[in-house]
């Protein structure tokens, strides 16, 4: 098993507050990673380091080590804005631009150098297929991304994460602002990206977790509590704690 993302001795501090202790987690390639556990257990934050959204939030600090391919993210030479082309990631909210859905998909690639129109409705178009919403917005790409339902605006956020074409995908819960029907959409196509992504997703959802992940971790109070093959996680935890969130005697 080659393994996209590692993560060794993972601490974290919002200032004096540590909300991780010594996490070490590793991501396998082309597959589908869930992280659950109670609100507030760490899983978000641990999420935002794997592309360092951390740094933007003022006296934080991180100690231990990511490697992302073997290369150490933390280091003073990475480029975070090639990083996180690497790895892209999409909300909890949809956040779409107040532009049109052609220009919500294709600002990343004009960011980037892209300039060709031909190039552009290309990667545009390939981007809304992978993100499952090609069929509902063909029509309409030069109108406004504001005027899509919010399951239609979360996929649309997933194609904008896509177009500049990442290796890794972070998803913080993005179908718990969502109906069900826009959530089976959600879910099916992470099906179909993770023949070419490793995706890491953010759960409350057990079922969901159950149902779109190859592995999962278990989080609580800032730990790691335990991580394995989702169906062994789901059906023979090794550790009471696990057990007792996955039947809902806690959380």
């Amino acid at each position: 098993m080659t393994f996209k993302i590692e993560t060794q001795n993972i601490d974290f501090y919002y200032g004096k507050n540590q909300a991780l202790f010594d996490v070490n987690l590793n991501f396998p390639t082309n597959q589908v990673t869930a992280l659950i556990g109670p609100s507030g257990c760490g899983k978000s934050t641990f999420l935002r380091c794997l592309n360092r959204m951390n740094d933007l939030v003022a006296n934080t600090k991180l100690e231990g080590t990511i490697l992302l391919d073997g290369e150490n993210i933390n280091s003073n030479k990475t480029d975070l804005i090639a990083l996180r082309r690497k790895v892209g990631m999409v909300f909890q909210k949809p956040n779409p631009f107040p532009k049109t859905i052609f220009e919500n998909v294709a600002y990343g690639l004009r960011v980037n150098g892209m300039k060709k129109t031909s190039e552009l409705e290309e990667r545009v178009e390939k981007s809304l297929r992978r993100a499952a919403i090609f069929d509902e917005v063909k029509d309409r790409l030069h109108s406004s991304a504001l005027g899509l339902s919010g399951g239609q605006q979360q996929r649309l956020c997933i194609a904008r994460a896509l177009a500049v074409e990442p290796e890794v995908l972070l998803m913080d819960e993005p179908a718990s602002a969502l109906d069900p029907i826009a959530t089976q959409k959600i879910e099916e196509g992470i099906h179909e990206l993770k023949k070419n992504l490793t995706i890491i997703i953010v759960t409350h959802n057990m079922q969901q977790a159950a149902r779109v992940s190859d592995r999962t971790a278990f989080f609580y109070m800032g730990k790691l509590i335990e991580d394995g093959e989702t169906e062994q996680i789901f059906s023979r935890p090794k550790n009471q704690q696990t057990e007792d969130y996955i039947t809902g005697r806690f959380g």
